[in-house]
């Protein structure tokens, strides 16, 4: 398709040392740039040395080790010739404004460059996808049961429709296999099942409701939030009770508070055990 433009567009993705946009460094960066006056599409894709160790985690999504960076320039010694390819062009990807733009931006700034968004349209693909697609009650009653749901928000209408949602998704996935973005295949996960729809659905990366805490692939509890974030939850409250009790005393979640608690006294059990009194 040739799109009707009369700025140049630039498509981008990054790959990253992980997920926090200020602390996290681009390992990889990929632009295609169409321009308004109509001329082929141009290419830009490098591989960065970050200069900060890449997270397990971020390896396990998108392969790139700290071997393949090694030897690649830094993002300092390439932010000019970014910028200039980018110019005065528009910016678009795939969930860009909350991830990708923000840490193109941070690099940018790191390496003395003010790239500047304020004169720039951003097109957010996923935002697209998530307004015409929605993921509500009444477009789930329409896509599974082809009906439009009556008396949104009164409570019991909301539930007959949330029973009637799943009925329609047990008929429609029965002997469907799922295979997720790891290659892992889950046979036949939804089906009359409760047990097998419940560890189909969860969320074993977080631990409560609230968000606060969160499972490392390696199977260790780390804060999701504050000055901690990815530290280990039960040694870094056993090193700094003044934080632990904060915890406690502040408007965290009833589930947060007993889950530090165990956690803290489970740390301090097993410190006793290995370090029993001479």
């Amino acid at each position: 398709m040739k799109f009707n433009l009369t700025r140049d567009l630039c498509f981008f993705d990054l790959e990253s040392t992980g997920l926090n946009v200020i602390r996290d460094r681009i390992i990889q960066i990929a632009i295609i740039k169409y321009f308004a006056k109509g001329r082929e599409p141009e290419e830009l894709s490098m591989l960065i040395n970050p200069g900060i160790p890449i997270s397990e985690e971020a390896m396990r999504v998108h392969g790139i080790t700290p071997k393949d960076v090694a030897n690649k320039p830094t993002f300092v010694q390439v932010a000019q010739k970014i910028y200039d390819f980018i110019g005065n062009a528009d910016l678009a990807g795939y969930n860009s404004n909350r991830f990708d733009v923000p840490m193109l931006q941070e690099e940018f700034a790191r390496a003395g460059i003010d790239f500047d968004i304020d004169h720039r349209r951003m097109i957010d693909v996923q935002r697209i996808f998530y307004k015409m697609e929605p993921r509500n009650l009444r477009a789930a009653v329409r896509f599974y049961c082809d009906k439009d749901l009556e008396n949104a928000h009164d409570a019991l209408a909301d539930v007959k429709a949330t029973i009637d949602v799943f009925e329609g998704q047990l008929r429609r996935y029965e002997g469907q296999d799922y295979e997720d973005d790891d290659g892992k295949v889950f046979v036949n996960p939804i089906r009359n099942d409760m047990q097998a729809v419940f560890e189909f659905t969860k969320d074993e990366k977080v631990l409560d409701i609230t968000q606060r805490l969160r499972l490392t692939p390696e199977g260790e509890v780390v804060f999701n939030f504050g000055k901690y974030v990815g530290r280990p939850v039960a040694q870094t409250l056993v090193e700094d009770k003044q934080y632990y009790h904060w915890i406690l005393n502040k408007e965290f979640s009833v589930q947060v508070k007993k889950l530090v608690k165990k956690l803290v006294q489970e740390y301090e059990q097993q410190q006793r055990e290995n370090n029993p009194p001479k």
